[in-house]
């Protein structure tokens, strides 16, 4: 198993960091929270996990050990493969998943895209007992930082590398436009990981 892969970033897309390690890119699918975080030339280090099947091997990365330690769990469920995994460490960190769980909080399941209200309730049966406890605030994960000028680029990138369409991410970026502008008034940086949060609740609403 690759545990992680360690280098400068050579590329980046909405959903994938291509790592340079040892003379060789190193494509690595990401949420994109994690994306967020990372700059072309800038050196990174992400914890992975491969996922063989016949066709492929698919590396993905994550910003910590607890990311990649959720997101394998999530797969023990019938019915969550990877990318579904993925998604939902994209619209939750893992420390809230592990309240979701305990709490039975359907409703944040189905915040995730492609999960529906029967499939949120089938996971909380099969999940609840497998992610722990909610470890508390003080571990939950760092929100990623991004430039005041830049979040509106990065968030849209990361709606579009969950599938939704520019339109819809367009709308979407619109309507956390108050939140982020608020931050910036204040002195503070707008959260790309914050904002892609409150975006898939908006979106979530919308449907």
């Amino acid at each position: 198993m690759i545990a992680f892969v360690s280098g400068p970033v050579a590329a980046l897309a909405p959903d994938t960091a291509v790592v340079e390690v040892g003379g060789i890119g190193m494509a690595v699918q990401c949420t994109p929270g994690t994306l967020a975080a990372l700059r072309v030339g800038q050196p990174a280090r992400l914890a992975t996990s491969l996922v063989v099947r016949e066709d492929s091997l698919t590396l993905y990365g994550f910003a910590d050990d607890d990311e990649r330690q959720t997101f394998e769990l999530l797969q023990t469920a019938s019915g969550v493969g990877p990318r579904l995994a993925q998604a939902m460490l994209a619209v939750h960190t893992p420390d809230a998943l592990r309240r979701a769980f305990a709490a039975g909080d359907e409703k944040a399941l189905t915040a995730v895209p492609g999960i529906g209200k029967k499939g949120a309730q089938k996971l909380l049966l099969e999940l609840k007992d497998r992610l722990g406890a909610p470890v508390g605030s003080a571990a939950v994960a760092a929100a990623v930082s991004a430039p005041a000028a830049g979040w509106r680029d990065q968030l849209h990138a990361a709606l579009v590398g969950l599938g939704y369409a520019s339109r819809e991410a367009e709308e979407a970026v619109a309507a956390v436009a108050p939140q982020a502008e608020a931050v910036a008034a204040e002195g503070g940086t707008p959260q790309v990981g914050q904002l892609l949060r409150a975006a898939l609740q908006t979106l979530n609403r919308a449907r």
